[in-house]
């Protein structure tokens, strides 16, 4: 009756990360670490889950003479989004219908 949501974005944190880097061509660790209100320990934890699953890829360099973390959502990434909110819409609308 209902499809499986994606145990990957069915947490809150990696849901918020994903919807951020939907958007965005790619968004530095300390962005995502702002816009997620969670610690920097809490993050890179949800964001190697995420690098495991191939939905994101993490580049680390340097901005200057600072270390630099940059994160950017793949193809799969997208594809698993989108069908995580094509089955979410199923739980929505079931009694609608």
């Amino acid at each position: 009756m209902f499809n499986d949501l994606d145990p990957i974005l069915h947490s809150q944190l990696r849901l918020a990360i994903v919807s951020l880097l939907i958007g965005l061509e790619e968004a530095e660790f300390v962005y995502l670490k702002e816009k997620t209100n969670t610690s920097a320990g809490n993050l890179s934890l949800q964001l190697d889950k995420l690098k495991k699953a191939g939905y994101v890829t993490i580049t680390k360099g340097f901005k200057g003479s600072y270390p630099l973390t940059t994160c950017k959502i793949t193809k799969i990434g997208i594809i698993a989004f989108e069908k995580y909110v094509e089955n979410l819409k199923q739980y929505i609308d079931f009694n609608k219908k």
